[in-house]
This record gives structure tokens, C-alpha cells and sequence, in this order.
């Protein structure tokens, strides 16, 4: 008889340090690497919101590699011919508004003392008389900071070579991405072990669904409240309307950071150039709030769903951490990557809650067995 060696079975001690050790190194990677990854994520969320479109040409005769280059090549153009429409405007919006930025704010600071009631600001320059004059000074100050970082921002030497690289960078890495993306898949999963794969498959499939959720709708949200607050904000006449929209609809990508952006800025401009018209004010506000009410009750619901299944108190904490850690990516990433980290906490809790260490029997008990805890179940009690 032939001798041999007998394979290890792994134990849950070992699964748990192997899968521990490989998310520790891919949070380390991040971290390192944090300022050089936006092209490449980037390219890789372009090539993600783009498979679809490409499976369905390969899926109607056309081969991957001609796929890709009609969807990419047809993403490009509209990008290009909205960029050469919108860039000019938004460069003369942009720099004007790094010139006047300063007056705004002392005209703003001028205002705000308008509305607060006299009392109470004669309260407060009584206690210390040099806080009026130092509330302008700081305004001052602080405008002068955010004009020089919109400048910087639109012609800085660092920033501009930065922007250079995202745009060339970006859709280089989304064409290898997007015409490899099911051969990366296929080789990913002829990795995966092989008790462990039936498991993985459904995990991803999850994780997946999360992603997507979130990247292709969120996606399309942003694009919606960019055009709608650009062109409403624009028509009734709000100086750099354009500008303060568009980047609105940006920035909702981030969660909360679109709103808190737009509605402060918007409502600003307002008071600075339509005071004191309380009704263009209003109607600011009335604007900004229907944008919200829309995205909030259709759009959200819509487009995203609730497949990405992160409850807004760690969807905050998710993003001061991410933020915190990696920066402007750390931004982007924050939502992907907490949907993907709760799949992960969601099945381990369903485990959990079906082990003998949660039920306290053994395989061997011949008492009535416990039913063991759907993924629904746990997904509730885990949320």
C-alpha cells in the first residue's frame, strides 16, 4: 500500500486568521498607496458601470474586445462633447468666483448681522468688544484661503498634473478592466478554495448586488440632481448657478456631502445677491428642497433601492473613518466598501447564530434541534 500524507482540515481558527490576515493587508495596501489610487479606482467603478451595457453587445455577436471599444469609445465622445460645452463656462464661473469670494464673505458676515436679533448681538460685543471685528477678519481670511484653493485647484501645477493623470490614467485602466473583466472573473474564481467556493460564490453575488446598487445608481442620481440643480439654479438667475450645481450633483456620490454642499452654498449665494428679496430667496430654497424630496422619495428608491443595507449611523461613522484614513478616496470607497463589509458581517452572524457555541448543543445531542437562522433572519437582527 502506498504511504501518503494526509491533507490538514482546516478549522474555523485557521479560516478566520487566513481571511483576518488577507483583509489587514488589502487595508494596508490602501493605506499606502492612498494617493496614488484614485485613477485606478476610478477606471475600475467606470468599468464596473459600464459591463453591462458591454455583456449585452457580446452577448448579440459583437466579440469582447469590439464591445468594450464601442461603449467606452461612445462614453468618451459624450463626456468630451459635455466637457467642451460645460468647461468653459465653469472655468470663468470658477475663477470669477475665486476673485469675488472675499467680498461675498464680508457682504455675508454684513447680513448675518442683520438677521441676528440686536440684543443679543449687543450681548456678545459687550462681552468682548473686539469679536465683531474679528468675525470679518476671519471671514476674510477664510475666503481669501478658499479663493486661493479654487485657483489652485483650476491652474495649480500639482493639481493640474493630477487631473492630466485622472484623465488619460482612468480610461486606460477602464478598457483592460472592462475587456478582461470575465476572465478576471473566471481566474478569481478558479482561485477560490474549493470547500469554501459554493460559500464565496453566494457572497459575492451579494457583495456584487451591493456594489452595484450603489455604483450605478448612485450614478445616475448624481447625474439627474447635477443637470436638474445646474439648469434650475441657472434660470432664475443665481450667480455661478452652474458651477454650484453641477458640483451638487457631484458630490452626492459621497453620501450627505452633495446636499450639505449645495444647500449651503445655494442658500448663501441667495442671501448675498438677492437680499433682501425674501421671495428669489425662497425660491433658492424651494428648489434645493424639491431636488432633495425628489432624490429622497423617487430617485434614491429607484435607482439604488436598499440593496446596499448599511444603516445611516454606520454609513457617518464609515465615512469620517474611510475619510480619515485614505483621504478623498477613502471618500469614495467608504460606501462600497462598508455594503461589502456588511454581506461579510451579515453571514458571519448567520453562522454564528447556527453554531453550537450560540445554541449550546452538539452534534452528537438527540434532543430536538434548534432551526437553524435564515440569512434574512440574521440580516434583520444584524440591522
Amino acid at each position: 500500500m502506498q504511504d501518503y500524507t494526509p491533507i490538514p482540515t482546516e478549522t474555523p481558527k485557521r479560516q478566520a486568521l487566513f481571511w483576518g490576515a488577507a483583509f489587514a493587508v488589502l487595508i494596508l495596501a490602501l493605506y499606502v498607496l492612498r494617493d496614488v489610487l484614485l485613477p485606478f479606482i476610478a477606471g475600475l467603478s467606470l468599468a464596473y458601470f459600464l459591463n453591462p451595457p458591454t455583456n449585452w453587445l457580446q452577448n448579440h455577436g459583437l466579440s469582447r474586445l469590439a464591445a468594450t471599444i464601442v461603449i467606452l469609445s461612445l462614453f468618451l465622445v459624450l463626456v468630451i462633447a459635455t466637457l467642451v460645452i460645460i468647461v468653459p463656462a465653469l472655468g470663468d464661473q470658477l475663477t470669477n468666483l475665486a476673485g469675488k469670494l472675499p467680498g461675498y464673505m464680508h457682504l455675508l458676515v454684513t447680513q448675518m448681522r442683520e438677521l441676528i436679533p440686536p440684543r443679543f448681538l449687543s450681548t456678545l460685543t459687550e462681552s468682548d468688544p473686539k469679536l465683531s471685528g474679528s468675525i470679518s477678519d476671519i471671514a476674510g481670511k477664510a475666503a481669501g484661503f478658499l479663493g486661493s484653493i479654487f485657483s489652485s485647484i483650476w491652474s495649480g501645477g500639482v493639481a493640474l498634473v493630477n487631473l492630466v493623470a485622472l484623465i488619460i490614467v482612468t480610461p486606460i485602466v477602464a478598457f483592460y478592466m472592462l475587456n478582461d473583466w470575465n476572465r478576471m472573473i473566471e481566474k478569481l474564481d478558479s482561485w477560490a478554495p474549493l470547500r469554501h467556493a459554493q460559500t464565496l460564490r453566494m457572497l459575492a453575488r451579494r457583495m456584487d448586488e451591493a456594489v452595484a446598487g450603489f455604483i450605478r445608481g448612485q450614478g445616475m442620481v448624481c447625474l439627474s440632481l447635477g443637470l436638474f440643480y445646474a439648469v434650475a439654479l441657472s434660470a432664475v438667475g443665481l450667480n455661478f448657478g452652474l458651477l454650484i450645481g453641477l458640483l451638487s450633483g457631484v458630490l452626492t456620490f459621497i453620501p450627505y456631502a452633495g446636499s450639505t454642499f449645495g444647500g449651503i452654498c445655494s442658500i448663501g449665494m441667495a442671501l448675498i445677491q438677492f437680499w433682501p428679496d425674501w421671495g428669489m430667496i425662497a425660491l433658492i430654497v424651494v428648489i434645493f428642497a424639491f431636488g432633495q424630496f425628489v432624490e429622497g422619495n423617487f430617485l434614491a428608491p429607484l435607482l439604488v433601492g436598499d440593496r446596499i443595507g448599511i444603516h445611516p449611523v454606520w454609513l457617518i461613522f464609515a465615512l469620517f473613518a474611510f475619510g480619515y484614513l485614505f483621504g478623498f478616496v477613502g471618500l469614495l470607497l467608504a460606501v462600497p466598501m462598508t455594503a461589502c463589509i456588511g454581506v461579510l458581517a451579515r453571514h458571519a452572524l448567520t453562522v454564528y447564530l447556527a453554531s453550537s457555541f450560540y445554541t449550546g448543543r452538539t452534534a452528537t445531542d438527540k434532543t430536538e434541534p434548534i432551526s437553524p437562522v435564515r440569512t434574512d433572519d440574521a440580516h434583520k437582527q444584524g440591522s
